[in-house]
């Protein structure tokens, strides 16, 4: 048995010989007992432990040790500490529980059902073992002969490129360093946040703000980064932290947007760092110069000189791996620990000598002058405040290389709050001993020396101590808090180590930065958020090195260096960092707010409330710091997230942004449900039958076109055939079509379900579709143009389908082009040609495998709707109402290679296919509204007009009226348009309606329903009642008689359209009803194809009479 490998053989004491580790299907064995075998079959044997792991020996001793227990066997449900961090490998180990004693020995019987382990929780061969896969529900329920679901993967499991990326880099895992806590986060935030302003800043701010502000300035500083590191704490302890730090956070918890802005912006906030720390350190090295007359050429270019031979020695250590690096820092924290530990000495010895520099140990006086404020030379609270901040920043400096951390879940928190308490206290401990020790100004002349007992005029702390430093007030003086910024290596026991201390802590700041910026890059570009950096996610060597990202580092660094005005920098960078904290609080909230319930750390001392407050105080603190890099800041942020957004990386993390969206639609949904519904606020609200979205586009388009923006769009799609076959087709069609629907932007949902026939499917869609107020009230769909050839059963059951959507209180639409909607066939044969091209985008086109003829007479095995039947759409590139062309054709034409000759008649199906995604142009959109259904007929052609493809078209009405009474009823309608306040351009009042047809147009209808007669009259009564009971469809002589009227005033309407609307671009008419049980099926279907035969597109509009228009405010 292997370390977290499938169970071993039942014999436990004697190790299984080992198998080779079998190739990773995702599948486990099962072996089932077959009764005419007379001896069960010989288990299989399991995989070997990955080769070289410490768990394959370990756990092997474990189960040999553990056999005589009765404990389970080969560690198969008890994983090590070596166990669960084996090395990874890359196979998925089987799951054989059959032939492990542990299950017979728990349940009873051997199962195939897995007992809980981490194993089968993992997302890829991470670091830390293999993942497992447990049986699927299909394979624990599913009849034994059936094949069970090819795939393993149950929602959301499979691996996305950058995990995969990630799974590939952790081949082998023996040598790789791994800090602890101490190491890897506490010495480095130390060193980070101790800069050269422990030394060379702090006593000038005790002079400017005192001891009492300095203390409140040091307070605030640690307010913010407590706030912070708390926030962190919380969000590394949610769930396993990979390489990458602040970036890392950021991006799983906030999204890619705010992660991908961040990374980058955190990243060269780095970078840049660099050069500060390394132009700091360059200063001090020219001041000793400058000190002894050592000066190479000038002051800026010794600066350059020193700064880029100190960068390259750093990026040398830093190249040679993590251990040096790590080395290198112990190394420097042991010089600053030894230099603060000198100053500390130096403040107790005796200081005779130093008394004329303004130093006198620890006085009363002193302490008491020096606590209050003394701003001089435009200085403020806000500008000290804003001169000391960065020094507390480099709180992150352990959670950016989260990735070479051992636990990076117990070390993060642990550390980075363990080094915020210490170097706050070391920060507050040296402003009071400097405060209490050294006057604000001071000579340097001994002569200041007041001799005992002469009379002077001066009160101060200096006074009293006798020295005269007064001359100060109308010179400056070159020493004290004030003007000395060496003053801390005048009071040190031995100088020079101060100078040390400044050289160890800008180095290790430099070196932390240095190494970070390379780890951050390297997991955005692994990451892919932005295309073009990839090449920077390469990593070498063991560690995974991004020696390409230290390159990059070291050329930004360098170039900073040589620019060397350290004053422009500093706050740019300073704001950089407390954006990145910022967003690192709001993060928390943000989760906290979406209440997500994977939103659970294992830190407990967090609130939502205090993050928030500590993301508004860092936004806050950038503002004090500098306004103008703040703006610079908060623009680059939200150029780079516009950017993200725009390009839409295909990663989902399950950001916190996603579970508010959920939260807030689920919020709003309950809401809407409390209010009744309005005539103002009808919306036409479609429950559209395309079957899949992409067989029928213009279908889809057209719909969308008056739905867009304004109301619910679901694509109903029904599944018949074998059950097994369609459940399995609706769990992979659900995510591709929905998925093509949004890369379309097309707004709307799909609605798979599986049923005996087309009308039952709609009939579950009509009743369940819909979430409280945002339901369906209209069933649209397309025209079933192939009716003649098709089974009567299916035209029964189409026919059916409307008076069921009536039964409902359903509005109803049939849609009818000439050509036909239904493009699948086409798409079918285009993919088989591509394929054999291997054309360049095999992505973009979306067959559907069932290849039903759009006149075949079959309904195709997958859905019956395939025949045109409620025609289902589909959607091109872009229905975006911003009038660009559509910039994917479907069918490519200009698909290289030999591509299939279209015969007219699908070529014209294909132009028609697109029609509605081009500019409409100026033609007309006639309106016939004969009936009053409560005013949908009107709605749906006025909605058209608003959008840009359409908004050329005007709009003809058409009503029916008498002879003598034309010129009234066209006033009387007139006034209710206005009243309405629809434009239109005209009104045509047609009084010759219900004059009779032409006779050859009656003889067409007579020869047309022939097939579907009974011709009673001419049949025994007993054959006729027969034949009607078993074909309820068929057409009665006695219905035709009742109807004949009906019957002549559709073909009549026909007659009427093609002479007044044969040109227009959209005709929207009145849709004709039967009664129920009265009008046979056939003469239904006959009525409303004479009434649309040969015409423009023709939408068949009938509402549910109730009022959707409404002429008061």
């Amino acid at each position: 048995g292997g370390g977290g490998g499938g169970g071993g053989a039942a014999a436990a004491a004697s190790p299984p010989p080992p198998a080779p580790v079998e190739e990773a299907k995702g599948r486990f064995r099962v072996n089932f007992v077959d009764p005419a075998s007379s001896e069960p079959p010989a288990p299989s044997p399991p995989p070997a432990a990955p080769p070289g792991s410490a768990a394959g020996s370990h756990s092997q001793q474990q189960a040999s040790s553990e056999s005589m227990n009765g404990y389970p066997q080969n560690g198969d449900t008890m994983l090590s500490e070596s166990s669960l961090h084996s090395a990874g490998t890359t196979t998925h180990h089987y799951y054989d529980t059959h032939s492990n004693t542990y299950y017979l020995r728990t349940f009873g019987h051997n199962t195939i059902d897995a007992v809980p382990r981490i194993d089968h929780y993992r997302h890829t061969v991470a670091q830390l073992g293999e993942k497992l896969i447990r049986p699927s529900l299909a394979e624990l329920h599913d009849e034994l002969d059936k094949e069970p679901f090819e795939d393993g993967y149950v929602n959301g499991d499979e691996t996305s490129p950058a995990e995969e990326a990630v799974s590939k880099h952790i081949a082998d895992n023996k040598g790789v360093v791994k800090f602890g806590w101490v190491k890897g986060v506490l010495v480095r935030c130390m060193l980070n946040i101790w800069g050269v302003m422990l030394f060379i800043r702090l006593t000038w701010i005790v002079g400017h703000a005192g001891i009492g502000l300095s203390l409140v300035v040091i307070g605030m500083a640690t307010v913010v980064t407590t706030i912070t590191g708390l926030s962190t704490s919380a969000i590394t302890t949610n769930g396993f932290v990979r390489g990458g730090g602040a970036y890392y956070l950021i991006s799983r918890s906030l999204g890619p947007e705010f992660g991908g802005a961040i990374g980058l912006i955190f990243a060269f906030a780095n970078a840049v760092a660099v050069a500060m720390y390394v132009v700091g350190f360059a200063e001090t090295v020219r001041d000793l110069l400058v000190e002894h007359n050592a000066l190479m050429i000038d002051e800026m270019s010794d600066i350059r000189i020193v700064g880029t031979i100190t960068i390259v020695a750093l990026f040398g250590i830093s190249v040679a791996g993590m251990e040096w690096e790590a080395k290198a820092q112990i190394v420097l924290l042991g010089i600053l620990l030894i230099a603060i530990a000198n100053f500390t000495v130096g403040t107790f010895i005796p200081a005779h000598d130093k008394r004329a520099k303004g130093f006198f140990n620890y006085q009363s006086e002193i302490f008491s002058e020096n606590f209050g404020p003394d701003f001089r030379e435009g200085e403020t609270f806000f500008s000290v405040f804003a001169i000391f901040f960065p020094a507390a920043t480099g709180i992150l400096a352990g959670a950016n290389i989260s990735g070479d951390l051992a636990d990076p879940q117990l070390a993060i928190p642990k550390g980075t709050l363990l080094a915020i308490v210490i170097t706050t206290i070391v920060y507050a401990g040296a402003a009071i001993s400097t405060g209490s020790c050294i006057v604000r100004d001071a000579t340097g002349n001994l002569t200041d020396a007041i001799i005992p007992g002469t009379l002077t005029n001066c009160t101060n702390a200096a006074c009293k101590l006798g020295f005269n430093f007064s001359s100060c007030a109308a010179n400056k003086c070159s020493y004290g808090l004030m003007n000395d910024f060496q003053v801390m290596s005048l009071v040190s026991g031995f100088g020079p180590l101060v100078t040390a201390g400044i050289f160890s802590a800008t180095l290790s700041s430099a070196l932390a930065s240095l190494v970070s910026a390379p780890k951050i890059f390297q997991a955005l570009c692994k990451d892919n958020i932005y295309p073009g950096l990839h090449v920077f996610a390469v990593g070498y060597g063991k560690n995974n090195e991004p020696l390409r990202g230290y390159v990059l580092t070291f050329f930004i660094g360098l170039g900073f260096i040589l620019v060397a005005e350290l004053n422009v920098i500093a706050p740019i960078i300073s704001n950089f960092f407390l954006a990145s904290y910022a967003l690192i609080n709001f993060s928390v909230f943000h989760a906290s707010l979406a209440k997500s319930p994977g939103w659970r750390p294992a830190f407990r001392y967090y609130n939502m409330w205090t993050s928030l407050i500590g993301a508004i105080l860092c936004c806050g603190v950038m503002f004090v710091i500098n306004w103008w890099a703040a703006l610079l800041t908060n623009v680059i942020v939200l150029a780079l997230y516009i950017y993200v957004t725009y390009k839409k990386p295909d990663v989902n993390w399950g950001s916190s942004t996603q579970a508010l969206t959920y939260l807030s639609a689920l919020q709003h949904a309950i809401r809407l449900t409390g209010v009744e519904d309005h005539v103002k606020n009808f919306r036409p609200q479609c429950l559209l039958m395309t079957g899949a979205p992409t067989s029928r586009p213009a279908l889809l388009h057209l719909v969308h076109a008056f739905t867009k923006n304004v109301g619910l769009v679901v694509c109903g799609h029904v599944h018949t055939g074998p059950r097994r076959q369609a459940l399995k087709e609706i769990s992979t069609d659900q995510a591709k079509y929905q998925r093509w629907l949004i890369k379309n932007k097309m707004k709307a949902f799909y609605a798979p379900v599986y049923a005996e026939d087309l009308r039952e499917g709609t009939q579950f869609l009509l009743q369940a579709v819909g979430l409280g107020r945002m339901r369906p009230n209209t069933l649209v769909f397309g025209f079933k143009k192939d009716w003649h050839q098709a089974l009567m059963k299916d035209v029964e059951n189409y026919i059916n389908t409307i008076h069921d959507a009536f039964d409902y209180q359903y509005g109803v639409v049939v849609i009818r082009l000439k050509e036909g909607f239904n493009i699948s066939h086409l798409q079918a044969q285009e993919e088989l040609c591509a394929s054999q091209e291997k054309s360049a985008h095999p992505k973009d086109i979306v067959v559907n495998l069932e290849h039903s003829d759009a006149d075949s007479s079959k309904p195709s095995s997958k859905s019956v709707s395939e025949t045109n039947s409620p025609a289902v759409s589909q959607d091109q590139k872009d229905e975006e109402d911003d009038g660009k062309a559509s910039t994917q054709p479907l069918l490519k034409k200009e698909a290289k290679g030999p591509s299939v000759p279209l015969n007219v008649t699908d070529q014209k199906l294909l132009q028609a296919s697109s029609r509605f995604q081009k500019k409409q142009g100026k033609g007309t959109i006639d309106v016939w509204w004969l009936f009053d259904d409560g005013g949908l007929t009107l709605l749906i052609p006025y909605l058209l007009t608003t959008k840009k493809k359409w908004k050329d078209c005007k709009i003809r009405v058409f009503i029916g009226g008498k002879i003598n009474r034309i010129d009234h009823d066209r006033r009387t309608m007139a006034t209710l348009l206005s009243k309405f306040r629809i434009d239109f351009s005209d009104i045509t009042v047609l009084g010759d309606m219900n004059t009779k047809p032409s006779k050859d147009n009656i003889a067409a209808f007579e020869e047309m329903i022939e097939p579907f007669r009974l011709h009673e009259d001419d049949k025994e009564q007993e054959a006729s009642e027969k034949m009607k009971e078993e074909e309820p469809w068929r057409i009665t002589d006695n219905e035709l008689e009742i109807y004949r009227m009906k019957t002549y005033r559709q073909i009549r309407l026909n007659e009427l359209l093609r002479e007044n609307s044969g040109t227009a671009n959209l005709i929207v008419m009145s849709l004709p009803v039967a009664r129920k049980g009265a009008v046979s099926s056939a003469l239904y279907m006959a009525w409303i194809e004479t009434l649309s035969k040969d015409l423009p597109p023709i939408l068949l509009v009938r509402g549910n009479h109730q009022s959707v228009l409404t002429f008061y405010s």
